[in-house]
């Protein structure tokens, strides 16, 4: 069976490199093309963009929606979509944890799945698992994250998530440091306060999205990095998400929970 798949925010980076996946996949048909700028412009075939998500959804009734959007939007779109009966694919960060709590109850109570994934590299999913299980041996460890300067949420979903995964193993990564005083606010980072870890957002043209964990111990450093270097490298971890919704009408937040 093929899935009909409508693509929102198709104009930004993101959205132009999944809908050029869907396009491929031959299991999946571009059906609709949401997006605030170039109303009526054609993506594909006959697919126009269009602006009201709402009267396209009701028009097109895609089975799934993949929404690479923004952060001070992507709430009241999901809730949108599950309201709709409308199962979705989620890539867009900076949601809360009381506001992926609101969408976990939400698809149980409209028994429709939802999948939001920080990251979708399995290589930047490897490498949160890597510094997950080097968590287990090492008591000081700081996150630094890399984007480009168009990226609106600091820290990165993905150093969030890192940090969650490192702190299920370790309570604290500051083991023995100083007492410190910054002289200049901010300069050791946000502290992840469930394991004390320092995260640095790095935000400079001519980043995709890099993360690095710095592992240290007497005499030795460890450091687990994944660079991506174009957004194709994303698309087969959504396409995966997206099989995967099809099947399930539950809440699912990481791609590491399906790999």
């Amino acid at each position: 069976m093929t899935l009909k798949i409508a693509v929102v925010g198709a104009l930004g980076k993101m959205g132009q490199e999944v809908v050029k996946a869907v396009i491929a996949d031959k299991s999946l048909e571009l059906v609709c093309a949401v997006d605030k700028f170039n109303t009526g412009c054609n993506v594909h075939g006959d697919v126009a963009i269009e602006s009201d998500i709402k009267g396209a959804f009701e028009l097109h009734k895609p089975d799934i929606a993949i929404d690479f959007t923004q952060p001070d939007t992507i709430f009241e779109n999901i809730k949108l979509y599950l309201n709709l009966g409308i199962k979705s694919v989620i890539g867009t960060t900076g949601l809360s944890k009381e506001q992926l709590g609101e969408i976990e109850n939400l698809c149980k109570e409209k028994n429709t799945g939802c999948f939001i994934a920080p990251n979708f590299s399995t290589g930047a999913i490897l490498m949160m698992k890597f510094a997950q299980m080097a968590s287990k041996y090492f008591n000081n460890a700081e996150i630094l994250e890399f984007h480009h300067n168009r990226k609106k949420d600091a820290p990165s979903g993905t150093a969030i998530k890192t940090a969650e995964l490192m702190a299920k193993v370790n309570s604290n990564f500051k083991t023995g440091n100083a007492d410190e005083k910054e002289l200049i606010e901010g300069a050791r980072g946000a502290n992840f306060e469930d394991a004390n870890i320092s995260i640095h957002a790095v935000r400079m043209p001519g980043f995709v999205a890099s993360q690095e964990v710095i592992f240290g111990a007497p005499g030795q450093t460890l450091k687990i990095r994944h660079d991506s270097i174009n957004r194709e490298c994303y698309m087969d971890g959504v396409i995966m998400a997206v099989n995967y919704v099809a099947r399930n009408n539950n809440f699912m937040y990481g791609l590491e929970n399906i790999l």
